[in-house]
């Protein structure tokens, strides 16, 4: 479909029946997807992620998972008791509905309510959503506007196309790993879920992007992202340099080839700071706050391209100068010098950082299982359309009568009629 006229969602009225008792809401705060809903049908860390970034902003995000068990992300990492805690916070703004994809019944249902939703989020292989009947097409014949986003491993189109793939994997093939580590130590992959997360900005980011085509056309469309490439993004710097120069960069531990100084360094009691001359007017003030403002002068320390040769003599230098000082002494001397360093920072430290604390990067968060939880806000400041976090991680299928009377017009009847028959 294509027309001048912005796109209006279908509205409908919907007959009585019994509803669930809504997720708590402090006061309402306008977001800048106010009005958009969000079928989160994704599992794990990516797809999900990009819900949880639009939930922030006022989008009304609706998490399907398989009845009993849920998403797979509420059985990884730390839990408190038996309460999981990065399903808290990745859950945070979601209404939570069981919804069985591998039974006919489910699988309507799902149809029945995409026909209803702005934005479905899918991570599921191609072969899955077409033996389900959720393929975009499917979807798409009832609900001409829909954006739906498909997260996969390597995305469509190729020979992997339909092959299981999970960040770790894309964390290696996109290179990443290749050059992440010390030179005569192994690939290293992140600590973290790295490629999922730098993913999950790539489609929050491609998703606005279609609504924002869809506002002014009235066309929906299919999105498809793999975890595999965002990442490869990132990494870009190598792949040029091999394109253009025929040389594939190594591993150099903390240092950087394209500039220097650039490093992690131990201060004399024992904690680590990370230090960055990536522009030539603040390499150069490293000198002065190491005492040695000669530097400047000697070519071999002060242009870039012979610092870059020079780099382990400058790393030597710095480190020496570091070693011998306390880490306050350190960022002091820093500080007044208006070099660019910092604290490596635990988990701790990192929460009580008075700069953070400030900004409110970590905010006390009322929860119905764990009393209050700190979770990071939203990380976008916006002055017009703030990101607010209403709740946290609800429990599977908690807002199944709620969201189906409100969306379906499901009453009573059906709804037990649809618990029965194994669909929720």
């Amino acid at each position: 479909m294509t027309t001048n006229s912005a796109y209006q969602p279908p509205t409908r009225s919907r007959p009585g029946g019994t509803t669930g008792q809504r997720p708590p809401s402090p006061r309402h705060t306008p977001g800048a997807f106010d009005g958009i809903k969000v079928l989160d049908a994704a599992t794990l860390v990516a797809g999900p992620m990009i819900a949880t970034y639009m939930g922030e902003y006022g989008a009304d995000v609706i998490k399907v998972e398989q009845p009993g068990s849920g998403d797979p992300i509420r059985q990884w990492g730390a839990n408190k008791g038996d309460i999981n805690l990065m399903w808290k916070s990745l859950g945070r703004n979601k209404r939570c509905v069981s919804l069985n994809l591998r039974v006919e019944a489910g699988q309507e249902l799902f149809r029945r309510l995409a026909a209803e939703i702005d934005v479905v989020i899918l991570n599921a292989r191609p072969s899955a959503l077409e033996r389900w009947g959720i393929s975009y097409e499917d979807l798409a014949s009832r609900n001409e506007g829909l954006v739906m986003i498909h997260v996969t491993g390597y995305g469509a189109g190729g020979p992997y196309s339909d092959k299981a793939g999970f960040g770790t994997i894309s964390e290696a093939m996109s290179g990443f790993a290749h050059i992440t580590g010390e030179a005569d130590g192994p690939p290293t992959l992140p600590g973290f879920m790295l490629a999922d997360c730098t993913a999950a900005v790539h489609g929050a980011f491609a998703v606005s992007a279609a609504l924002l085509h869809r506002e002014r056309t009235g066309q929906g469309q299919l999105i498809d992202l793999s975890l595999l490439e965002p990442l490869a993004r990132f990494a870009e710097q190598a792949t040029l340099t091999y394109d253009q120069l025929g040389k594939i960069p190594g591993r150099v531990g903390n240092k950087w080839a394209i500039s220097v100084p650039r490093n992690t360094y131990k201060t004399g009691d024992g904690h680590w700071i990370a230090l960055s001359g990536s522009a030539q007017s603040v390499a150069l003030k490293v000198f002065d706050a190491i005492g040695r403002p000669e530097l400047r002068e000697d070519p071999e320390y002060a242009d870039p391209l012979r610092r870059i040769v020079n780099r382990d003599a400058v790393d030597d230098l710095i480190a020496d100068w570091i070693r011998q000082r306390s880490l306050q002494t350190v960022m002091q001397q820093f500080d007044d010098h208006g070099v660019a360093a910092g604290p490596v920072y635990n988990a701790q430290q990192l929460m009580a950082d008075p700069h953070l604390k400030a900004r409110g990067t970590f905010v006390p968060v009322k929860d119905e299982d764990l009393d209050e939880v700190r979770v990071q806000a939203p990380v976008a400041r916006m002055s017009q359309t703030p990101g607010v976090i209403r709740y946290l991680g609800r429990s599977v299928g908690q807002d199944n009568r709620d969201v189906l009377h409100e969306l379906l017009g499901v009453g009573d009847e059906e709804f037990k009629r649809l618990d029965d028959g194994g669909a929720l």
